[in-house]
């Protein structure tokens, strides 16, 4: 291992990642996708669904990335290669490494500006611009936020230069310290919006709506959206856990702080529903609004509120907070390869970066405005951005990465690394062999309209293919070494 790899920074403590990888974690997707999610796809039921799969699918992939980073200490592509050496791999795989740092750099630059328009909302809270009567007027003020490139990309330009003043300090100065005080303050919001709520006269049915389970509410298709959610919503094949893995110390155990990261993200997630649909249900609206839930229908919930513009700035403040400590993961990737690897300082690798991530995601802001029309197969730039991400990078990268801890790698080294006990090893190894990749394969052919799972009519044949990829699998492991390039 080189002595960037031996001397690399550490956090100062387990908790330090915990919280660092919980930021990562709870971003947009906790806060403002998982309750639009869950009110579509019919409450308690959903979330069961959610919890199962984030740990058959989430938690066994996101031990495999930690033990990555820390067993290479190294970014994704340094780290990646490093293991594969040490079980003499085909080089090739390397190529997981650098899809994993580019679709981490892709996804921020259409999130910074995702991110704008929560520090935007909290201007307009702040200075009375979210004034309007109706969900169409608030559709109205949403739609001239994003028609104005000047307004939309002075926000988005805010979060890309806040994102790399904390990233430039360094790990420990810059990213630990923040979310040690981010994180405890989004939860400490949440809960007084949560305090509000059980006084507004809709906690109640919040309350049933998400914890009370009817199995026939939840659709196929609702399934594999918490199939889907549960993989994404962990921040995974997209650089940024692997990277934060590396600077992990090799004391802590990866399966406690693994959990204790899941149990945050899905704390907190859980905790926005009940913020939020108190505040929806007490004043008769749907939780079902789909994407306008936090920017159109909440701000209208809130002018009808007591004290309501106190508890909007109070959201829209926890709301910029999970944008940015999600946005912070996302680049760390890029900037730990170019200090690693082209001997620049931190400082000068996170602007150099940031400069690169300001044209990028200024063109992703223009799809919004001037650039809607710029078009390749019907998609703008802020699309394609999504789409090749979404679609095909992180669900490949997922793949590629179980199938080499799996199949590939000796079997020492994840038994070193994750120091598990034989029956729980055992346990881990079956997830990321067969259950994780078939998970996997299912949001992959779903999003990609190849195929529609209809899991009430198909799922005694998808526990058939398990179970015969399962045999098919342990027969064929050590011909699927060769094969795969061990």
């Amino acid at each position: 291992m080189s002595n960037n790899a031996q001397n690399r920074t550490q956090w100062l403590g387990r908790w330090g990642f915990v919280l660092a990888a919980t930021g990562s974690a709870v971003g947009l997707g906790n806060i403002w996708k998982f309750p639009y999610i869950t009110g579509e796809f019919g409450g308690g039921a959903f979330v069961l669904v959610y919890l199962a799969c984030i740990l058959a699918v989430g938690v066994p992939v996101m031990m495999t990335e930690i033990a990555f980073g820390r067993r290479g200490r190294g970014s994704p592509i340094d780290a990646i290669r490093r293991v594969a050496a040490e079980s003499k791999a085909s080089p090739v795989w390397s190529l997981l490494g650098w899809m994993a740092m580019l679709c981490g750099f892709m996804i921020l630059s259409f999130y910074v500006v995702v991110a704008g328009w929560s520090f935007s909302y909290l201007w307009k809270m702040l200075s009375g611009g979210l004034a309007g009567s109706s969900v169409d007027e608030m559709a109205a003020i949403f739609g001239a936020n994003n028609e104005s490139p000047l307004n939309l990309g002075f926000w988005s330009t805010l979060v890309t230069v806040a994102t790399m003043a904390i990233v430039g300090k360094g790990v420990q100065a810059g990213i630990e310290k923040s979310v040690s005080l981010m994180m405890p303050g989004m939860v400490v919001m949440l809960a007084v919006l949560i305090g509000y709520g059980v006084f507004s006269g809709g906690f109640g049915e919040a309350v049933r709506f998400l914890f009370s389970f009817d199995a026939g509410s939840l659709s196929s298709e609702g399934m594999l959206a918490a199939l889907g959610h549960a993989f994404f919503t962990l921040s995974l094949a997209s650089g940024a856990i692997l990277t934060y893995g590396s600077y992990l110390p090799g004391r802590a155990s990866i399966a406690r702080t693994t959990l204790s990261v899941a149990v945050a993200d899905t704390v907190v997630a859980l905790m926005a529903g009940l913020a939020i649909f108190p505040v929806i249900f007490a004043n008769g609206m749907s939780p079902g609004s789909g994407p306008g839930l936090i920017f159109m229908s909440l701000p209208l919930a809130f002018q009808a509120m007591p004290l309501g513009t106190l508890f909007g700035i109070l959201f829209f403040v926890m709301l910029s907070m999970a944008a940015l400590t999600s946005s912070i993961s996302m680049v760390e990737a890029t900037v730990s390869w170019l200090t690693d690897n082209k001997g620049i300082s931190r400082r000068t690798a996170s602007w150099g970066t940031g400069i690169v991530l300001w044209l990028i995601s200024t063109l992703a802001m223009l799809s919004f405005n001037v650039g809607a029309e710029w078009t390749l197969a019907g998609k703008h730039f802020f699309g394609w951005l999504d789409y090749l991400t979404s679609r095909w990078m992180m669900p490949l990268g997922g793949l590629g990465m179980v199938l080499l801890a799996g199949f590939v790698l000796k079997s020492e080294t994840f038994r070193e690394e994750l120091g598990l006990s034989p029956a729980w090893h055992a346990l881990w190894l079956f997830m990321v062999r067969y259950v994780s990749p078939l998970g996997i394969l299912m949001i992959f052919v779903d999003a990609l309209g190849i195929a529609k799972v209809q899991f009430g009519v198909h799922w005694p044949w998808l526990l058939l293919v398990l179970a015969v990829i399962t045999l098919i699998g342990e027969l064929a492991s050590p011909r699927l070494k060769r094969v795969l390039g061990a």
